[in-house]
């Protein structure tokens, strides 16, 4: 058993961990992050990532000055596919759909494509936010109802999967963008002008574009502008104006965050480890601080050993399911957790407003903690370890 490994038994075993469960969650904790990121050679933020451009392009269409500009829903509606289908059962599987969204074909005429209905399509925005991590696209839908439309429309290939309430953001990655496609078409045919058939082309684009994903696969933030993980605004003693204003500061840097360690580290993960990373840099981001009580009850630990259902501890259950006696530990880790993080936030970063200090400052200590589990976060000795 290596030291780490050792380390993570006994906090385990102190937080009343049975054999069985401590198996289970060193299987369900263990670090997947490239444990060797070299931080001195970063320089950020990031360089924009190739789709960004195309992006840059919508959002120039939208805001263009001329008096034919257009809104962003339906500027995007005639990049994205999906934006064209309703959410039905089984629409994923009709022909239209599937020739549309896998091969980029025409759709005009289609009986199917009957639109994607938005209670406020005149509402969405679309933002280019420059994250540590270089610029990132960001849909923002007014209301609940439409991000849950395009959620399952971008996400959910049109069917209608079920939204978890505490949900409130999606980063959608390996989106295949066929708008990207047709300007690598068209760039191709200029210059190819003998070959004007599509078997050249076709060709080509098997040969050289299908195999280079950058080349016409993108990925974009939908944040929903309701309270951050369904907590009302009287919750945390705050006017509803206030809390909607700081739940959307916390979602788009704890989306960021999962966009840094995807980047940085090579990976992100739908699971507790990660979340509590991306909530502590959300929560910190927003107010200047990191406060564990907040980020506890955005999980629905406020008041553990007690659960509130509905919190967002139970979106991260893992596959296989954890088992309840897991789950009791899991909630006792993330309570240490939490609260070792606000010592050390205290400790390392000086109050102050909300925002990003110094990045380098920021991206040291969110790359140290990638490098640990959360058992090592939640130990007694984790401030000493950070010395």
């Amino acid at each position: 058993m290596s030291s780490n490994e050792g380390l993570r038994t006994a906090v385990l075993v102190s937080c009343g961990a049975e054999p069985a469960v401590v198996a289970e969650l060193l299987h369900y904790n263990r670090n997947l992050f490239d444990q060797t990121p070299a931080e001195e050679s970063l320089e950020l933020p990031l360089p924009d990532e190739p789709f960004v451009a195309a992006w840059r392009a919508y959002a120039a269409e939208i805001s263009g000055s001329d008096a034919s500009h257009e809104n962003a829903w339906s500027v995007l509606q005639k990049r994205l596919p999906q934006l064209n289908f309703p959410v039905a059962e089984g629409m994923s599987d009709t022909p239209d759909y599937r020739n549309a969204t896998r091969k980029g074909a025409d759709f005009a005429g289609s009986s199917a494509a009957t639109g994607l209905p938005l209670e406020q399509p005149d509402g969405l925005r679309l933002l280019l936010h420059p994250s540590l991590a270089g610029t990132i696209p960001v849909l923002l839908p007014a209301g609940r109802g439409d991000f849950v439309s395009l959620v399952q429309a971008l996400a959910a290939r049109n069917e209608p999967r079920p939204i978890p309430d505490s949900m409130g953001a999606i980063m959608i990655a390996g989106f295949n963008n066929w708008d990207r496609v047709a300007q690598l078409r068209q760039q191709w045919r200029d210059e190819h002008p003998g070959d004007r058939g599509d078997h050249a082309w076709r060709r080509h684009f098997r040969d050289f574009v299908v195999p280079r994903h950058a080349l016409y696969q993108d990925r974009f933030i939908v944040l929903s502008d309701g309270p951050y993980s369904g907590v009302p605004a009287a919750d945390l003693g705050l006017e509803d104006g206030q809390w909607q204003e700081l739940s959307l500061a916390i979602r788009l840097e704890h989306e960021c965050t999962h966009y840094f360690t995807r980047r940085v580290c090579g990976a992100m993960h739908n699971n507790l480890f990660d979340e509590l990373l991306a909530d502590y840099r959300g929560v910190r981001f927003a107010l200047g601080r990191y406060r564990a009580d907040w980020a506890l009850r955005f999980l629905g630990l406020e008041d553990f050993p007690a659960y509130r259902s509905g919190g967002r501890l139970e979106n991260y259950r893992g596959d296989p399911p954890l088992s309840d006696e897991a789950m009791a530990v899991l909630g006792r880790l993330v309570v240490d957790a939490a609260n070792n993080l606000e010592r050390a936030d205290q400790r390392f970063f000086p109050a102050g407003p909300g925002g990003v200090g110094d990045p380098q400052r920021e991206a040291a200590f969110l790359l140290t903690l990638t490098q640990l589990s959360l058992e090592e976060i939640a130990a007694p000795e984790f401030l000493e370890r950070l010395q």
